[in-house]
């Protein structure tokens, strides 16, 4: 059984620009360079025909190619106790359409809807008793953090495979997003 999400593998550039903003926040365990990227939706442990028929859905996703700013960082919850750190999206609304028709294709599978509002982010620490001053140390030194455009191609499915050390990702597959956009149902 395989632990699957899809997501936006990100250009090294700019896990290396966010490599940067991982430290000084005592309690956090902050996120390997190879492992940062973008959840557009997670599914969970599928296998077999539940799988192949994720694949068929997403192979029916049409979108155009992202242009993306990587800007600001927060934590969730918004309320309460912070339990992880993320650097934010600059302009979101490629993003929510692209989330948005990966939906509408799952909606032809066993896979259930995500009950969670998506909110674009990159994970960059997860945080386990961390001192509040040292996380809004943290919020107000790269509070005007940014990265220069990029563009992605694609989006892909990735299992997550638990091992001694941690989870580790493994691309699964990508799905190629257009130059020009088609006329298309999902």
């Amino acid at each position: 059984m395989a632990r699957i999400f899809i997501g936006l593998e990100l250009p090294g550039i700019v896990r290396d620009h966010l490599s940067l903003l991982c430290g000084g926040v005592p309690g956090a365990r902050w996120e390997a360079h190879d492992k940062l990227h973008m959840t557009l939706r997670f599914v969970g442990d599928i296998e077999g025909e539940s799988l192949r028929r994720l694949g068929d859905a997403l192979d029916r996703v049409h979108a155009p190619a992202l242009r993306l700013e990587l800007a600001g960082v927060g934590f969730f919850p918004p309320r309460g106790q912070p339990k992880s750190l993320w650097a934010g999206v600059a302009d979101a609304r490629a993003l929510v359409e692209l989330n948005r028709r990966i939906a509408r294709a799952l909606a032809s599978t066993d896979v259930p809807p995500d009950p969670r509002k998506f909110a674009p982010h990159v994970t960059l620490a997860r945080l386990r008793d961390a001192p509040d001053d040292r996380v809004a140390g943290f919020l107000a030194q790269h509070a005007l953090f940014r990265t220069a455009p990029f563009e992605l191609g694609a989006f892909a499915m990735f299992s997550s495979v638990l091992g001694p050390t941690g989870s580790k990702y493994r691309l699964e597959r990508r799905y190629p997003l257009e130059d020009d956009e088609p006329d298309s149902s999902c």
